[in-house]
């Protein structure tokens, strides 16, 4: 299992990518090389995370500032039984103060131990952190990417890296989760790093194509039963192919701006 703790880990994993998939070569020559970019981790880092959901950058940073500085140190037992009053002074909401309390008491009672999490390959530490109350797919997967490095924790549920994935592979429809979950296969396991690619490719569309990005919540609540649709995947071999400009929903506004 690797991580991607400096730039020369990225770089590293980069050229063991590209040298398994040599159809990602003209997508890292649009991109550049991706910055690699990490925060802390832990209780702090997820509570940073939870706080992010839904907001634009600015906002998630005040309100992530506020919660940290109240707290010295910032630890989940404190945490955990401040007055939900308090918290929401600084600005937080119902649903990210019962988050980041309900993530605290699970550490305190050892439901699940972020160490443990920490040397787990990604598909099972997915499933820990998404086991906790507050914890969506998006959260697990940003947790994973850049507080602990995992290079390869693939989030198949950002619709900036499924938008860059469509128009890679010259897809007709943007693939859903499930559907990223079976393309990336032969990109393990450097997942993660074919994701830090994938946002840079999304942001050079960005800039040339216009690509518009509104917000939309994650949710963690069951997912809809109706049957997944059809297969999306194009026959066409269009490696790299820009596609005119068209309107993308964002299931978390944050992810598209890193």
């Amino acid at each position: 299992m690797s991580f991607l703790h400096t730039e020369a880990d990225l770089q590293a994993g980069m050229a063991a990518l590209v040298a398994q998939d040599p159809r990602l070569a003209p997508i890292l020559q649009l991109s550049g090389m991706p910055a690699l970019r990490r925060r802390e981790g832990g209780y702090a880092g997820l509570c940073a995370i939870v706080c992010g959901q839904q907001l634009s950058t600015a906002s998630a940073a005040a309100i992530r500032d506020r919660l940290m500085a109240a707290f010295d140190p910032f630890h989940h037992d404190t945490v955990r039984v401040a007055r939900a009053d308090k918290l929401k002074r600084l600005g937080l909401s119902n649903a990210k103060i019962k988050s980041i309390k309900a993530i605290g008491a699970a550490i305190s009672k050892g439901h699940i131990d972020l160490n443990a999490v920490a040397a787990m390959e990604a598909d099972k530490a997915h499933a820990a952190l998404t086991a906790l109350h507050g914890i969506g797919p998006w959260t697990a997967d940003i947790y994973l990417l850049f507080c602990l490095g995992n290079a390869d924790a693939w989030p198949a549920g950002d619709l900036a890296v499924q938008e860059a994935v469509r128009i890679a592979l010259g897809l007709k429809k943007r693939p859903d989760a499930k559907a990223m979950v079976k393309l990336a296969e032969p990109w393990r396991p450097w997942r993660g790093v074919a994701a830090h690619l994938f946002w840079a490719y999304y942001r050079v569309l960005k800039r040339r194509e216009g690509i518009e990005v509104t917000a939309k919540p994650e949710s963690t609540k069951p997912k809809s039963t109706k049957p997944a649709p059809a297969k999306s995947e194009s026959t066409k071999p269009a490696w790299p192919v820009v596609k005119a400009k068209r309107s993308v929903k964002k299931a978390n506004g944050a992810a598209l701006k890193r």
